[in-house]
C-alpha cells in the first residue's frame, strides 16, 4: 500500500466520517423514536414506519434536489470560484422555499392517501396523524440540507456533524417525554413523536442559518451580496439535481412501495417489517454519509479537471464503507434477537412475540445478503453524483425498480398470494441488479466527461 493511497483513506475518512457521524445521529433519533412507540403502543410502531416513509418520500424529491447543491458547490471549490459558491447555496434556498410550500399541499391529501393504502382503521388513523405533522413541518428539514451543503461542498463537514448530533441530543429526551407524558410534558403518542422530530429539524436548520450569514462568509462567498435569484444557476441546478432528486424519490419509492404492500399481509407482518427496517437504517444512513462524502470529493476533483483523483477516492471509499458493513452483517446474523427486542414491549402476548422474533431473525438474514449490493449502489451513486452523471441513475433505478420489485411483488402478492419471505426475496434481487448496473456504468467510465459548471465570468 503506498503513501499515496494511505493519505487518501485519510481524507475520506476526514470528510465522510463526520458526515456518516451525522447520519449516525439521524439514525440514532430515529431508532430510538421507533423504540419508544414500540413500547408505547405496537399500533404506534405498525404506522409510524409507513406514515413516516410515505412522508419522507415526498420529501425525498426535494431533498434529493435540495441536496444537489453539495455538489455544486464541491465543483465551484475545485475550481477555486468563491462567488458560484455563495450562488449556489442562495438557489437551492430558494428550491427550498418552493419545497417547503408543496409539502404543506401534500400533507393535506393524508386522509384520502391512506383510506387508498387501507390498512387496519386503528393503525390509519395513527397513520395520518403522524404524516400530517411531518409534511407540514418538512420545510425545515429540506432548508437545513440545503445550508449543510455549504460545508459539506467544501468538505468541512465536521459542521454538519455537530449540529445534527445538537439536533439529536434534543429530540431524543423531548421524543420520549411528549410521548409517554414524563416530566410535565402531555402524553401525545405518535403525535407526539412527529413533533419532536420537527422541532428538531428546526433547530438545526436554525444553528445552520447562524453559523452561515455572518460577515465572514459574506466577504469571503457573499453569501449575503449575492443572494439575488441566478436564473442561468438555478436552471442548471434543477437540470442536474431534478434527476438527481427523482432517483432519491425513486429509491425511496421502492422501499415505500414493498413496507405498504408488505402491510396488505397483516398487521403483525407490518410490524415485524418496521422493524426490521429500522434496524436497517443502521447500515443505509452510515452508508448515505459516505455517499455524500465521495460526492464531495468527486465533485472537487471534476472541478479542479482530475477525474483520476475522483476514480481513486471512489475506490478507496468503497473499502472503508464495506469493511463497516461486514461488521453489521456479522452483528445481524449471530445477534438478532437482542436488535429485535429492543423494539418491543415488555407485556407483549407470548404467541405475538414468537411470531415477530422468528420472523424478524429470517428477515434480518435477508438483510444481511443484500446490504453489500446496497452498499455498493449508495457508494458509487454518490460518484456518479459528484460529476454530475444523475440522469444515468435516475433512469437505472426506475427501470430496474419496475422489472425487479414493483411488477414482481404486486403480482405475487395479490394475483398468487406469495407471503412475506417471498417479498423480500424480490428486493433481494432488485438490489443486486442495480448492483451490477451501477457498478457497470462506472467502470466503463463516461461520467469522467460530464462537466456541469461554468467559468467564473458566467456567475
Amino acid at each position: 500500500m503506498t503513501f499515496f493511497t494511505l493519505a487518501k483513506y485519510k481524507e475520506i475518512l476526514r470528510i465522510s466520517l463526520p458526515l456518516v457521524l451525522s447520519m449516525g445521529a439521524t439514525t440514532l433519533m430515529e431508532f430510538t423514536d421507533r423504540i419508544f412507540l414500540g413500547r408505547y403502543s405496537l399500533d404506534a410502531l405498525a404506522a409510524s414506519m409507513p406514515a413516516g416513509i410515505t412522508s419522507f418520500l415526498f420529501t425525498s424529491f426535494f431533498i434529493g434536489t435540495a441536496g444537489y447543491v453539495n455538489v455544486f458547490i464541491a465543483q465551484y471549490t475545485g475550481a477555486n470560484d468563491r462567488k458560484g459558491v455563495g450562488a449556489s447555496l442562495w438557489q437551492g434556498i430558494y428550491f427550498s422555499i418552493f419545497g417547503a410550500i408543496a409539502m404543506a399541499l401534500i400533507a393535506l391529501t393524508a386522509v384520502r392517501l391512506f383510506a387508498f393504502i387501507d390498512h387496519v382503521p386503528e393503525v390509519q388513523k395513527l397513520e395520518v396523524t403522524y404524516f400530517r405533522i411531518l409534511c407540514y413541518g418538512t420545510g425545515a428539514s429540506i432548508l437545513g440540507t440545503t445550508l449543510s451543503c455549504f460545508y459539506s461542498g467544501r468538505g468541512l463537514t465536521r459542521n454538519v456533524m455537530l449540529v445534527h448530533i445538537i439536533g439529536t441530543l434534543f429530540n431524543i429526551p423531548l421524543d420520549y417525554a411528549v410521548i409517554n407524558g414524563v416530566w410535565g410534558f402531555p402524553e401525545l403518542g405518535i403525535q407526539g413523536a412527529a413533533l419532536a422530530t420537527v422541532m428538531s429539524w428546526v433547530l438545526i436548520a436554525s444553528i445552520f442559518m447562524g453559523l452561515i450569514f455572518n460577515k465572514k462568509y459574506n466577504k469571503r462567498y457573499g453569501v449575503w451580496d449575492i443572494r439575488q435569484f441566478n436564473p442561468a444557476l438555478f436552471k442548471r441546478l434543477m437540470k442536474f439535481g431534478i434527476p438527481g432528486g427523482v432517483q432519491f424519490f425513486l429509491d425511496i419509492l421502492a422501499f415505500t412501495f414493498f413496507i405498504l404492500i408488505v402491510g396488505r399481509l397483516g398487521k403483525q407482518e407490518l410490524a415485524v417489517t418496521n422493524l426490521v427496517m429500522s434496524i436497517n437504517a443502521l447500515s443505509y444512513m452510515p452508508m448515505f454519509g459516505f455517499s455524500m462524502g465521495v460526492s464531495t470529493l468527486v465533485g472537487q476533483a471534476m472541478g479542479g479537471g482530475k477525474p483520476n483523483l475522483a476514480v481513486i477516492a471512489a475506490n478507496s471509499t468503497a473499502h472503508i464503507a464495506l469493511s463497516y458493513v461486514f461488521g453489521l452483517v456479522l452483528l445481524f446474523v449471530f445477534f438478532p434477537i437482542p436488535l429485535i427486542k429492543m423494539f418491543l414491549p415488555a407485556d407483549m402476548p407470548p404467541a405475538e412475540l414468537k411470531f415477530i422474533i422468528d420472523r424478524g431473525i429470517i428477515l434480518l438474514r435477508f438483510v444481511a445478503a443484500y446490504l453489500f449490493f446496497d452498499s455498493i449502489n449508495i457508494i458509487y451513486m454518490g460518484v456518479l453524483k459528484g460529476a454530475g452523471d444523475s440522469r444515468f441513475i435516475m433512469w437505472s433505478m426506475g427501470i430496474a425498480s419496475v422489472l425487479f420489485l414493483f411488477i414482481p411483488v404486486w403480482v405475487g402478492i395479490t394475483n398468487f398470494g406469495m407471503g412475506l419471505y417471498f417479498s423480500w426475496t424480490c428486493i433481494t434481487i432488485y438490489l443486486f441488479m442495480l448492483c451490477l448496473i451501477i457498478f457497470t456504468r462506472f467502470y466503463k467510465g463516461k461520467w469522467k466527461t460530464i462537466r456541469i459548471i461554468k467559468q467564473k465570468s458566467e456567475i
